[in-house]
């Protein structure tokens, strides 16, 4: 599980991550990674979200694939520089993936969109 200050809660931290200016995104056929940073969120710790839709499977499906997307990005978490914010969302074929392919296709998609933002290394 992702410690409380590195966990998108509510809507709005979701809606900002992924449609605000300066967002950027990138895709796989399982993943997609979208990452915003702000000036507001200068210096804090980085947030991360999961959304898996009904389109990945059923509940039992949904959260066997919400913990294996946790887990991956839990071991990446200090790779995340300060104050990005960050939402994955699992694709249909994420619900046939392996806790490896997963890992797989995560670590180049968060290295992508991390990598264009304009922040602070």
């Amino acid at each position: 599980m992702l410690p409380a200050p590195n966990r998108l809660l509510t809507q709005s931290q979701f809606a900002s991550a992924i449609r605000a200016p300066g967002a950027t995104r990138a895709g796989s056929r399982i993943l997609v990674v979208h990452a915003n940073v702000t000036d507001s969120r200068a210096g804090l710790p980085p947030r991360v979200g999961f959304v898996v839709s009904k389109a990945v499977g059923n509940a039992v499906v949904r959260n066997r694939t919400k913990r294996r997307l946790r887990a991956a990005v839990a071991s990446r978490l200090d790779g995340i520089p300060t104050g990005v914010d960050v939402v994955v969302r699992a694709q249909p074929a994420a619900a046939s993936a392996t806790f490896g392919e997963l890992s797989e296709a995560l670590n180049p998609l968060l290295d992508r969109a991390i990598g264009r933002l304009k922040v602070a290394r």
